[in-house]
């Protein structure tokens, strides 16, 4: 039954790699057992994105099947901006910069300008942004311990939930992901 199991995911997800996939989350070393847990959750679903999506041409990154649609270069992109947004806000306890927020403003809120000018890079350069970011972030999480996870932003959030967003979020979106490549043309 689990190997069948195991196989149907595989056909949902178009991945063979996937057949001898760990399903366990458990804390990465390094860190605080609860943040080690978030932080094996955001490289897994960083890896999944990766997979599915490293071997894209030019024309598949910038794909838009519709007036209204985002390319799959913008939406991981988007991703990584929320990522660089918890990330300074959360960890370095600070807004954008000017710089910062010029940088990442296109991203930020996906929508027609993104469509305009986040086009014509390869896939790879949104990797290797989300590396840059992914390396500040882990590097910022290993600063910190559960007890600070587990405190309060605000009155309405922690620092875990915050994080746990981050997951959610880029999870949301490879969704989104998935069905822009389900819209390529044949």
């Amino acid at each position: 039954m689990k190997r069948i199991q195991t196989l149907l995911l595989c056909l949902v997800l178009g991945s063979s790699a996937y057949l001898n996939a760990q399903y366990k989350v458990t804390p990465t070393e390094g860190y605080s057992p609860q943040i080690g847990t978030m932080v094996n959750m955001l490289e897994d679903i960083k890896n999944r994105i990766s997979e599915m999506t490293q071997d894209l041409n030019q024309t598949q990154t910038d794909y838009l099947f519709d007036k209204e649609a985002n390319s799959i270069g913008a939406i991981i992109m988007h991703i990584v901006a929320i990522e660089d947004y918890t990330r300074v806000e959360t960890l370095e306890a600070r807004q954008w910069t000017d710089e910062e927020a010029l940088f990442w403003s296109t991203a930020s809120d996906l929508g027609g300008n993104t469509q305009k000018s986040l086009q014509g890079k390869p896939i790879q350069y949104y990797f290797d942004i989300w590396d840059e970011v992914r390396a500040k972030t882990l590097e910022g999480l290993k600063q910190k311990d559960d007890a600070w996870f587990a405190s309060d932003i605000d009155e309405q959030m922690n620092y875990h939930w915050a994080w746990f967003h981050v997951v959610e979020h880029a999870a949301s979106h490879m969704g989104q992901i998935a069905l822009v490549q389900n819209r390529f043309p044949k």
